[in-house]
């Protein structure tokens, strides 16, 4: 008898257990769904990407796989944007629409495009940007063109008209962390990520960063004919200018006016009160001024990220573009819209045109279709001085870079050889 009642209270005691058990985990699941995670978990996916553009699989970014009591609490991972300003005035509009294109092409992350335009330009803008929201990879804000109100005439009028707008960005865009600042005729040959990947190799002292005026000192501008202090041993180009604007809106500046160190926002009219009568290049020649007295603050990257007619009409003087190509192209004294320089001429009439005659929408199929349509633009051109180009290695690397295995890189035919260098 004593033997059956000792198996009664072990069953009863085993009951037990399970039921405090059961408790337990009943618990633990209404805890998990007072924190809002039941349900399924859902795929993360970019809200820029709704709606069709780039590949989801490309730019939704890295999705964490849920585990354990996590799985019914995914977050959302917010995809970085890249910020890329440019100031257009007078008959700019195509000239920045094609700079647009080139970045739209390339980029991988989202882009965030911040634009300042005299008024009757502003919708223009708005047409020609709203007729490419099917690509969902951009948006987009128009700005005015604004100074400050005491001397607005007077950096209206410095160099080009709205030229100077860009020493006030940091200023009027207190918001933006970073930026990319790009004059109007520049074209991208490469992601803007690649060069926004340089915003990662800034030191603790270093604010912005920009590309030689020339790298031969024998043809530079800045070294023989420069009435004012300028940076290093030639000067450096504004043309493509990447900022750590929060990083600029925080310094101190040592400057040769003043023993006292002044910011951003108080340094840029006594510099230009000073140098005046002695400035040609208008804002660049007061960054190179800037610098020149604050050299630490400066990150120099190749000129292969600010490629001009000067680092091929004399001659080769660019060796990363010899090796590597070319990352970006700057296309300033004109000569996308003369016969100066065919071969910068062909690569922009190429972006330019080549959405305009039926290109893929979007995804993939974009980088294939401009490289077939440079080869079509440029297969009758005759070329100068300016003979090495490339669309930059990157886009052998790509995923979406698919052309048939037939397709030899090294020895396309002549005239494309001597226009891309790839």
């Amino acid at each position: 008898m004593r033997r059956y009642l000792r198996i009664v209270v072990l069953c009863l005691a085993c009951g037990f257990c399970s039921l405090l058990y059961a408790f337990s985990q009943l618990a633990v699941s209404l805890e998990e769904g007072a924190g809002g995670g039941g349900g399924k978990p859902q795929a993360a996916v970019a809200s820029w990407l709704a709606g069709g553009g780039r590949s989801t699989l490309r730019g939704a970014g890295p999705v964490a796989h849920p585990s354990g009591s996590d799985r019914y609490n995914l977050k959302i991972q917010p995809v970085e944007k890249m910020h890329l300003a440019v100031v257009a005035c007078g008959e700019r509009l195509e000239e920045t629409m094609t700079m647009l294109k080139s970045a739209i092409i390339f980029s991988i992350k989202p882009l965030q495009f911040h634009i300042f335009a005299e008024d009757q330009l502003h919708q223009s803008f708005k047409g020609r940007l709203d007729s490419w929201s099917f690509l969902q990879t951009f948006n987009y804000t128009l700005y005015p063109i604004t100074f400050p109100s005491e001397n607005a005439a007077e950096w209206k009028k410095l160099f080009k008209p709205c030229a100077s707008q860009r020493l006030f960005l940091p200023l009027i865009l207190k918001e933006v962390d970073s930026l990319l600042y790009v004059d109007t005729d520049i074209l991208f040959l490469r992601p803007v990520d690649d060069i926004w990947s340089f915003l990662k190799k800034f030191n603790s002292t270093q604010i912005a960063a920009m590309a030689p005026e020339h790298e031969e000192p024998r043809i530079g501008w800045y070294n023989r004919f420069a009435r004012h202090p300028y940076y290093g041993k030639t000067g450096v180009n504004s043309g493509v200018m990447l900022m750590n604007m929060t990083r600029m809106r925080r310094k101190y500046f040592k400057n040769d006016m003043t023993t006292v160190r002044l910011q951003w926002g108080d340094i840029l009219m006594p510099l230009l009160k000073k140098y005046k009568l002695n400035i040609t290049w208008g804002d660049q020649d007061l960054l190179n001024i800037m610098f020149s007295h604050n050299p630490e603050s400066l990150f120099v990257f190749p000129c292969q990220w600010n490629y001009r007619p000067d680092h091929c009409i004399y001659g080769s003087n660019c060796q990363e573009a010899e090796e590597d190509g070319i990352f970006i192209l700057h296309g300033n004294r004109g000569v996308y819209h003369d016969d100066k320089q065919p071969a910068f001429r062909a690569v922009y009439e190429a972006l330019r045109n080549f959405w305009r005659l039926g290109s893929p929408r979007s995804g993939c199929g974009l980088i294939p279709f401009l490289v077939k349509f440079l080869f079509l633009a440029c297969r009758y051109r005759v070329l100068l001085y300016c003979t090495r180009w490339s669309i930059a290695p990157r886009l052998k690397q790509s995923s979406c870079f698919s052309f048939p295995s037939s397709w030899d890189y090294r020895y396309m035919s002549p005239l494309l050889a001597q226009t891309f260098f790839f």
